[in-house]
């Protein structure tokens, strides 16, 4: 996907990430063009944290225990950068988007341009690396 600027955030509903087979790859691509990438849901923070986590999803960012209006407008404070790009699955998403002053993707749409794949998401394949021995997960 041409991001146009690195000095972009981009936020995924999780909604969004549920329909991209790999969204793993996609954060990792993302993070080529977009200077933040994070996660916004109205799901508990746990049902987030449990999907990024699965996927060994690195975010900069996620909507913690807020709406996610409240959640955009405070990453969008947050993080300073010439676009905010929001990648939804409804018109309710975009909607959400323009209430709180960012641009809306549909995900199918960013899907396209990036060159990502829709699907159930797979889970990455087992690695075996110093993330799997932490210490601090009970």
């Amino acid at each position: 996907m041409d991001g146009g600027s690195g000095d972009m955030t981009l936020a995924f509903d999780l909604d969004a990430l549920r329909e991209l087979a790999y969204p793993d790859s996609v954060f990792n691509d993302a993070r080529q063009w977009s200077e933040y990438v994070g996660v916004i849901s109205d799901q508990p923070t746990y049902v987030v944290t449990n999907f990024t986590r699965k996927h060994r999803i690195r975010q900069d960012f996620f909507s913690g225990p807020r709406g996610r209006e409240e959640s955009l407008e405070n990453v969008r404070e947050q993080f300073d950068t010439d676009r905010h790009v929001f990648v939804g699955t409804e018109d309710a998403d975009a909607d959400l988007a323009e209430a709180a002053g960012w641009e809306y993707l549909p995900v199918e749409q960013a899907a396209e341009a990036a060159d990502w794949e829709l699907g159930e998401p797979d889970a990455p394949a087992a690695t075996t690396n110093e993330d799997d021995d932490r210490d601090d997960w009970p």
